[in-house]
C-alpha cells in the first residue's frame, strides 16, 4: 500500500518532464490519476479496520489544506498591482524584498501571484532579466513564507498537527538570514547585468515609466480576515472544537469561516479587477485534483514510517532529507513523512515537545520543506506558475536541469547550508 504513494508522487515529478507534459495539463487527467490510485487505498484501509485514520486524513487535513490555500488564492487574486518603474537594481531588491516579507502572511502562491506582473512589467525593456526571475521564484515563492503557517503549505500541516501558530516565528533568524544573502548576491549580480544593458534600452526603461496603482483593495480586509480566522479559530481559543466527540461542523469551523470569505471576496471584488490580473481557477483547481490523490494515498505510508521510522536522528539530517525530497516531489507531503518519523524519537514522557517531536527537529524539518522548494522548478506550487507567467511575457527561462546546475546549485544551495551550519 505504499506504491501508490511514490507513484502518486513519482507522477507530480515526471510527467511534466515527459511527452505527455500536454495531457498532464489538463486538471480532469490528474484528479483520473488521483482516483485511479487513491481509491484502491482507500476501499484497503477501510476493510482493514482502518476508516478513522482516512477520514481524519481527507477530512481533518485534506479539506482546512484546500480551504486555506483557496481563500488565500481568492482574495489575493482580486488585489490587481499595475505599474512600471525604472529597472534599476535597487526597485528589483524593493520589490523582491517586499514578496518576501509579504510571504509568510499572504502565502508564497499569493506574494508571487500579487508582485510577479509588477515585476516583468518593470524589466520589460531590460535584455537580462532571466536572474531576476529566479531569484523572485526562490525568495518570494520559496523561502520568504517559513514564519507562519499561512506561508506555506507543509508549515500549515504542521499547524494542523499542533504546532503553535506563533512557534513558526521563532525561525525568524534562518528566514532573515537566507534573505540576505539571497538579496545581497541578488543587488551584485543584477548591477553587472544593469551595466551590460545598451543606452538605448535604459533609455526606453526611464522614458516608458509608469506609476504603481492598485485595484481591488477591498480584498486587503479579507486577507487580514483569513489570517486572523488562522489564528484565532481553533481550540486553543474554541475549546469545543478541539474535543474528540465533537461534530464535524464545529471541528471545522475555522473552514466555515474560509469559505464565508471566499464568497465574500467574490461578491465584492469587480470583474474587471480579476480580468485585468488574468485571474482564472486553473491553479486551485490543480491543488485540490493532485492533493486529492497525495492525502489518501500518503495514509498508509504515515502510518508505516510512525512504525519503521527512517534511520537519521539528527537535525542536519532531517534539513537534508526533507529538503532533497522537497525539491524533488512535493515539499508538503515530504514534511508529514518526515514529522511522522521525526515522532518516533520522541522520549516518553518528555515536555519539550513541540506538535509531537523536539524542537530542534521541527525546525530542520520546516527549513527542508520550504527552502528546498526552490531547487526545482516542481519543488513548490508558484515555481511552474511564475515560470509560466514569465515565458508568457517574452522573457527567458532556463529549462528544468539549467535552472538546477546554473541557479539553484550554485546560488540556492551554498546559502542554504551555511545557514544550517549557522543555525542547526
Amino acid at each position: 500500500m505504499l506504491i501508490p504513494f511514490v507513484c502518486q508522487l513519482l507522477c507530480i515529478a515526471v510527467f511534466p518532464l515527459t511527452k505527455i507534459e500536454h495531457w498532464w495539463e489538463n486538471n480532469l487527467h490528474k484528479l483520473m490519476v488521483s482516483f485511479l490510485l487513491g481509491v484502491p487505498v482507500a476501499i484497503w484501509l477501510c476493510k482493514n479496520g482502518m476508516t478513522h485514520e482516512l477520514e481524519h486524513q481527507m477530512i481533518y487535513d485534506y479539506i482546512p489544506f484546500i480551504l486555506l490555500l483557496m481563500a488565500l488564492f481568492v482574495t489575493t487574486g482580486g488585489i490587481c498591482i499595475k505599474g512600471d518603474l525604472r529597472a534599476t537594481p535597487r526597485v528589483n531588491c524593493t520589490i523582491l524584498t517586499t514578496g518576501f516579507l509579504l510571504a509568510s502572511f499572504i502565502g508564497t502562491t499569493g506574494a508571487a501571484m500579487l508582485l510577479i506582473r509588477l515585476l516583468l512589467q518593470t524589466n520589460s525593456q531590460r535584455k537580462y532579466t532571466t536572474h531576476t526571475v529566479l531569484f523572485f521564484i526562490a525568495m518570494v515563492a520559496n523561502c520568504g513564507g517559513i514564519l507562519t503557517p499561512l506561508g506555506d503549505p507543509p508549515l500549515f500541516l504542521l499547524f494542523q498537527k499542533g504546532t503553535p501558530f506563533g512557534w513558526f516565528m521563532g525561525l525568524a533568524p534562518e528566514w532573515l538570514a537566507t534573505g540576505l544573502m539571497m538579496l545581497a548576491v541578488y543587488y551584485v549580480l543584477d548591477r553587472k547585468c544593469y551595466k551590460m544593458e545598451t543606452q538605448e534600452r535604459l533609455l526606453a526603461d526611464e522614458e516608458e515609466q509608469e506609476n504603481i496603482t492598485v485595484t481591488g483593495r477591498i480584498n486587503l480586509i479579507w486577507v487580514c480576515c483569513v489570517i486572523l480566522s488562522t489564528m484565532f479559530i481553533n481550540s486553543t481559543y474554541i475549546p469545543a472544537m478541539g474535543e474528540p466527540d465533537a461534530p464535524f461542523y464545529i471541528k471545522l469551523l475555522r473552514e466555515w469561516a474560509f469559505i464565508l470569505i471566499i464568497i465574500l471576496s467574490l461578491l465584492t471584488t469587480k470583474k474587471e479587477v480579476r480580468v485585468d490580473n488574468n485571474y482564472n481557477w486553473a491553479p486551485i483547481l490543480e491543488v485540490v485534483c493532485v492533493f486529492c490523490g497525495i492525502f489518501a494515498t500518503m495514509t498508509p505510508a504515515l502510518m508505516y514510517l510512525q512504525q519503521n521510522p527512517l534511520p537519521i536522528t539528527e537535525p542536519w539530517q532531517f534539513v537534508y532529507c526533507t529538503g532533497g525530497l522537497s525539491a524533488f516531489l512535493d515539499n508538503a507531503p515530504t514534511a508529514m513523512v518526515f514529522h511522522a518519523t521525526a515522532t518516533t524519537l520522541a522520549e516518553p514522557g518528555a515536555t519539550n515537545l513541540v506538535a509531537g517531536v523536539s524542537e530542534p527537529l521541527l525546525r530542520a524539518i520546516s527549513m527542508g520543506a520550504v527552502f528546498f522548494g526552490s531547487m526545482t522548478y516542481i519543488g513548490n506550487g508558484p515555481n511552474f506558475m511564475v515560470k509560466s507567467m514569465a515565458e508568457q511575457s517574452g522573457f527567458r527561462m532556463p529549462s528544468f536541469f539549467t535552472y538546477m546546475f546554473k541557479f539553484s546549485l550554485i546560488i540556492c544551495l551554498p546559502i542554504f547550508i551555511l545557514v544550517q551550519l549557522i543555525f542547526l
